[in-house]
């Protein structure tokens, strides 16, 4: 297996570093960072991006994640795995990631469910961070990327880098 061609997000000026700060702005919403990495499995199951759906099935496992959740994003509906919570999430990324599939894409029902779970910056930040994967799926599905052991690293540095950003933070609110 072979990519069509080096990944774009690496080979355009700028867009690597825009990915990752759509990625970021939508983690400072207040929405839990293991129903971002379940949304995130969720839409690349359903774009068949198999790098992103490795990496995020090990984030979940790095954040401790049981194998059952893991194992059953694909079936959130019928296992008792996730909170009302996490499925209002992920009927939510379904239906963002499915637009053609219907003509009214994103009901009011499935809208007004996730708005009993997530305020308005939990919402928002739902958003982005479902417009964020549905981009990559897109970006890794269209040029054939290829998953591999990389992931795992991959994953350490962006862990690493979230703390030193959340350190660097804190620094700056004890100085104020």
């Amino acid at each position: 297996m072979q990519p069509r061609i080096k990944n774009p997000a690496m080979t355009v000026p700028g867009a690597m570093e825009a990915l990752q700060n759509l990625g970021a702005a939508a983690r400072k919403a207040g929405v839990p960072a293991t129903t971002l990495y379940l949304i995130e499995m969720r839409a690349s199951q359903i774009n068949g991006c198999s790098v992103c759906l490795d990496m995020h099935s090990r984030e979940l496992k790095a954040a401790g994640e049981p194998d059952e959740r893991v194992f059953m994003v694909g079936a959130w509906r019928e296992t008792p795995y996730f909170s009302d919570a996490e499925r209002a999430a992920l009927a939510l990324t379904e239906a963002a990631t499915r637009l053609a599939d219907r003509s009214d894409p994103i009901s009011d029902e499935v809208w007004e469910e996730a708005a009993r779970y997530y305020d308005a910056s939990g919402l928002a930040g739902l958003v982005i961070a479902i417009a964020a994967i549905n981009a990559w799926n897109r970006i890794n599905a269209a040029t054939r990327q290829i998953t591999g052991n990389w992931v795992d690293q991959s994953i350490t540095t962006m862990r690493n880098d979230r703390r030193s950003d959340a350190q660097a933070a804190s620094r700056g609110a004890e100085m104020v």
